[in-house]
């Protein structure tokens, strides 16, 4: 398994709009790929500009399979024609212990 988490800021003024798009990424990924065992959506309680993203996928290959769907296409687009992230910090890792 692997496991892949990022943390996002959200754009001044852009936090609602990256919330409603990435809950629906979320949901398209849990409904259609079997190879995604979990996607969680978190929102920082203290600044709700950040955003932790946290998904475990069962191999390299389902995480390929992920950022070729169309749901993934379509919000990697939504995501900058509305300039929705201010930063982004993704960590991949190999998962050894759950």
């Amino acid at each position: 398994m692997i496991s892949l988490i990022i943390i996002v800021e959200a754009a001044e003024g852009k936090a609602e709009m990256f919330s409603k798009f990435i809950t629906e990424e979320a949901r398209e990924v849990i409904a259609h790929e079997p190879g995604c065992l979990h996607f969680f959506v978190s929102r920082c309680l203290e600044n709700t500009n950040l955003f932790t993203l946290a998904e475990v996928y069962e191999d390299q290959a389902a995480l390929d399979y992920h950022r070729q769907t169309p749901h993934f296409l379509l919000f990697q687009e939504r995501v900058k024609e509305h300039g929705l992230m201010a930063s982004k910090t993704p960590v991949l890792g190999d998962v050894i212990f759950s």
